[in-house]
């Protein structure tokens, strides 16, 4: 296990009607409040009108219309707003999309230069406003966590920064505030909390025992709540674990002492850059493609812990098993309603040589677990079509 520094100081309110809590959390900053969010659906299930009931001693300025891949944009807009009504506290109500935008707005509030610079040169962040959130998806986990990731549709760029002074101060976290989400996003939540397990389960680094434990935990409680959720949406007990699962996910924990640089995250990011795919769908294609490229005798044995210790498979042969594993976890995708190909996004090979020298620049895939060149990343690619 490697050395880390582990600080995951964000105050989480966890449970029904938590939300309470919201107006003493944001008087401790201000009363200049940017309410940051995305399209219509707070304002169909009540979570917009509760927020400003509860704010309504606030000057509440708005920022809506944040896209699923935020762009730098809307950014700029955000940080337009904050110089211009000098806000005190940023509250994003929204999934990680709203939650990354909300981040570098933060930043970009302290920054005289465009906002733009942040995201390619996290070392420009040096203060950033207070960021509450209230979450409604289970996906990124970026409620508690340092990360952003936007996007610049000029020049098909999908970037992410990072920064601890980003971490969200307070989030806000109700199971029932998933009830309504469409089946789509919860299977691509699903599917992106996964990942997010898979990125730092699949490492070189040996030793972590504890993380992998708590990656193999997580892994389990995906595999058995989604289907409930998907089939009783306002299962309680499925939306809470769902939810945890996704905060605990990214927030250090599993990643803890286990450096390397992800694999599937900078591929999928060329792909939602140039097609604007929702980002848990085009891991869920990538990742069982990508998991067969590198399965090998290096690989084997974290392939077999995988195949016993989630999927509960006995099978003595070790690639045998690992193989039962991987096709486990492609079925898994497919039986939460996920397209299985690219071509059924409308996706070809246009833009793979690009996408793939791109991704290996930019995410450092040479130095991956098992290293990935250009052509390997062409080759997983094409084995999604």
């Amino acid at each position: 296990m490697d050395n880390f520094i582990f600080n995951a100081y964000t105050k989480v309110y966890f449970g029904k009607g938590e939300i309470e809590n919201l107006p003493k959390e944001i008087h401790k900053y201000g009363t200049n409040v940017l309410l940051v969010y995305g399209g219509g659906s707070i304002k169909k299930n009540g979570i917009y009108n509760k927020a400003l009931e509860l704010l309504k001693d606030c000057n509440v300025i708005e920022l809506p219309g944040v896209e699923p891949n935020p762009k730098i944009d809307s950014v700029r807009k955000g940080v337009t707003l904050c110089k211009e009504y000098k806000i005190d506290v940023i509250l994003a109500i929204g999934g990680g999309s709203t939650i990354d935008c909300s981040k570098v707005i933060g930043a970009g509030a302290y920054y005289d230069g465009d906002a733009w610079d942040l995201v390619t040169n996290p070392e420009k962040i040096t203060k950033v406003l207070p960021i509450l959130t209230v979450v409604t998806i289970a996906a990124t986990g970026s409620e508690m966590n340092k990360n952003a990731v936007i996007s610049d549709p000029k020049t098909n760029e999908k970037l992410g920064t990072s920064s601890m002074l980003m971490i969200p101060q307070v989030s806000f976290l109700d199971p029932e505030y998933l009830y309504t989400l469409p089946a789509k996003q919860t299977a691509a939540g699903t599917a992106d909390i996964m990942s997010h397990i898979f990125e730092n389960y699949f490492k070189e680094e040996v030793g972590a025992f504890v993380q992998d434990k708590f990656a193999e935990g997580l892994l389990t409680t995906c595999i058995k709540y989604c289907p409930i959720a998907l089939k009783d949406p306002t299962n309680y007990e499925a939306r809470a674990n769902l939810m945890w699962a996704s905060t605990m996910a990214l927030n250090g924990l599993v990643g803890a002492g286990k450096p390397g640089p992800w694999i599937c995250h900078p591929i999928e990011h060329e792909l939602s850059a140039f097609y604007d795919i929702t980002h848990g769908i085009g891991l869920a294609i990538l990742t069982p493609r990508w998991m067969r490229y590198i399965l090998n005798d290096k690989t084997i044995d974290l392939f077999v812990r995988y195949a016993r210790n989630v999927w509960n498979i006995t099978e003595q042969d070790p690639f045998i098993a690992s193989n039962m594993a991987i096709d486990k976890t492609e079925q898994f995708f497919i039986d939460c309603g996920i397209p299985m190909s690219l071509r059924e996004l409308g996706i070809d090979e246009t833009h793979f040589e690009e996408m793939a020298e791109k991704s290996v620049r930019i995410g450092g895939l040479e130095h991956a677990y098992v290293p990935l060149s250009k052509q390997d990343v062409l080759h997983i690619l094409r084995k999604c079509l």
